[in-house]
């Protein structure tokens, strides 16, 4: 069974820092291409940020470059967002995604909330 489950999210400062974490079972984490995505109420679901399969390239929307930093533990299966100098229009619900020429995937979706 595929599952995508994202973690760390909550309530920050503007200014402030949040890791979010994602992790994968039922499929082989190393081949896909992961994604952040995000949707604020009432916006369409937009890219955060993606990291290819192997070699580690990443790329950024340009909202969040030099703010936010993907990554990826192949061995732990696990995918993480680092969020750095959090702005209010940072808030959102925060997806993750695996993507394959074959299959798509998505996680349940973390809020994140940033407030002071």
């Amino acid at each position: 069974q595929v599952q995508l489950v994202e973690s760390g999210g909550g309530l920050v400062q503007p200014g402030g820092s949040l890791r979010l974490s994602c992790a994968a079972s039922g499929f082989t984490f190393s081949r896909y291409v992961m994604r952040w995505f995000r949707q604020a109420p009432g916006k369409e679901r937009e890219l955060v940020a993606a990291i290819a399969s192997v070699g580690g390239s990443t790329n950024y929307a340009d909202s969040v470059k030099g703010r936010f930093t993907i990554s990826r533990d192949n061995a732990k299966n696990t995918l993480y967002l680092q969020m750095n100098s959090l702005k209010p229009e940072d808030t959102a619900v925060y997806y993750c995604n695996a993507d394959s020429p074959r299959n798509v995937y998505w996680g349940q979706g973390t809020q994140v909330t940033v407030s002071s």
